[in-house]
């Protein structure tokens, strides 16, 4: 048996990369696992993945900003896995601009994206892990349940070109530490990841300043300068860029039962990098 064996989780931005990554390693550990991505097809191919694997999953596409996606989330797991035990807000991309050119519609974007939106997962959530700790606790049970709100070092120590995205992510942060103050209660470790530098399709080298994604009908600008990248990876003590994978270890880590009495925490995932 998975130490997350019975769990049911929700993963936002599981469709690709780091996100995927996750979704795959919880379940690995034996959790049931609800599968977001904006497009149905990547979503949907990781619940076949977990599946064929002989693990459980449901795939819940669309954009976590969406009116009524939190609800339509949180709902997906009480009526396939029967509850909520794990939530990690991983969802996410970057719209940079150096904040004389950054518009309004860039700012509200990144900033519900990588705040409202886990925001919202998290209060969809709260009537659901209130009712569950109640009857545990009239049962004479203690049962953990883990949330990991995902940050980045861009939330921590700034980034040129990322004022949306360094203050959303240092907002999420803040949420987590108010939230493991409110939820501590009900058993709820909450806990804050921040990434640094990730190799992702986001992240690639890139010679084609014209390199984009298409996100809700927005061209988004995509890839890293070569000369740029290879300056990054000298600021990293570990001189590399982590993999989706080791990403993903850093947050199921703090899902597992040895987590139990740690939450309010901020880990950095980033090779060393301080800034």
């Amino acid at each position: 048996m998975g130490k997350l064996e019975g769990k049911s989780a929700l993963v936002t931005g599981a469709g690709r990369g780091i996100g995927r990554a996750i979704a795959i390693k919880l379940a690995g550990e034996g959790a049931r696992v609800v599968v977001n991505d904006l497009d149905k097809d990547p979503a949907n191919e990781v619940v076949q993945e977990i599946v064929q694997a002989g693990g459980q999953a449901v795939a819940v596409p669309g954009s976590v900003t969406a009116d009524g996606f939190a609800g339509r989330f949180v709902s997906t797991a009480v009526d396939s896995f029967g509850g909520v035990d794990i939530i990690i807000n991983n969802a996410g991309y970057t719209w940079d601009s150096v904040i004389q050119k950054m518009t309004d519609e860039q700012w509200h974007a990144i900033v519900d994206l990588h705040l409202k939106a886990p925001f919202d997962v998290l209060r969809a959530a709260q009537p659901v892990i209130s009712a569950a700790a109640k009857r545990e606790k009239a049962e004479g049970r203690i049962v953990h349940r883990k949330v990991v709100n995902i940050s980045s070092v861009a939330g921590v120590f700034g980034n040129v070109g990322q004022a949306n995205y360094s203050s959303a992510k240092a907002g999420i942060i803040g949420l987590t530490k108010s939230l493991a103050k409110e939820w501590g209660r009900y058993n709820v470790n909450v806990n804050c990841v921040a990434f640094g530098f990730i190799r992702t399709r986001l992240t690639e080298a890139s010679a084609d300043a014209g390199s984009t994604i298409n996100v809700e009908g927005r061209e988004i600008k995509v890839g890293v300068n070569p000369q740029l990248l290879e300056a990054m990876k000298a600021a990293i003590p570990l001189g590399r860029p982590g993999t989706p994978e080791e990403a993903a270890g850093s947050v199921v880590m703090l899902t597992y039962p040895e987590a139990d009495y740690v939450s309010g925490q901020l880990l950095v995932t980033g090779g060393g990098f301080e800034g």
